[in-house]
């Protein structure tokens, strides 16, 4: 399968809001190659299939401090509407949705990026004790960040952690 979509765009694109990893839906609709209306509207003809823990809609403090955050959404600083924010499985409903192949082979690359996300957070456990070293210093000033952060370091709630690689004794 050829990549459509650079990695680093995806990857640019997820955001951290709620203590989950989501994308917004103008990012979303550019990623599957269409406008952010037409987007919105198969989500509203579908909306039984986007139950909160897919989708939700950010609040106008949120808003504000993800454009703040990420130079890519100031084109919505002035947008009177407050976006969507997609969760993983909210982007792979979106495909389904949208039925294009362009949505199907985009999808696959979002969600492959999701993953090695959350597997690049938790294969690296000497993040937490850095962490926790910097957590004592300046708890007070940044604990929504220390937070925030360590949501990211835990595994999603009911998936098992696969083990990676073989083994070369005579156990399998």
């Amino acid at each position: 399968m050829t990549t459509l979509v650079p990695s680093n765009r995806v990857a640019r694109s997820i955001l951290l809001v709620r203590g989950q990893n989501v994308m917004l839906d103008t990012d979303l609709a550019e990623l599957y190659g269409v406008s952010t209306k037409a987007l919105n509207q198969a989500v509203k003809r579908n909306r039984d299939r986007f139950p909160e823990d897919f989708m939700f809609r950010l609040t106008r403090a949120e808003k504000e401090q993800v454009v703040t955050l990420r130079d890519h959404l100031r084109r919505l600083r002035f947008s009177p509407t407050l976006p969507y924010a997609f969760t993983e499985h909210g982007t792979i409903m979106l495909a389904s949705v949208l039925k294009s192949r362009v949505a199907l082979r985009t999808s696959v690359q979002i969600v492959r990026m999701f993953i090695q996300l959350r597997e690049t957070v938790a294969s690296h456990p000497h993040l937490a004790k850095r962490l926790d070293a910097l957590q004592k210093r300046y708890d007070a000033q940044f604990k929504g960040v220390f937070d925030a952060i360590r949501k990211l370091m835990e595994p999603p709630p009911g998936v098992a952690r696969r083990r990676i690689g073989f083994r070369w004794d005579d156990e399998s």
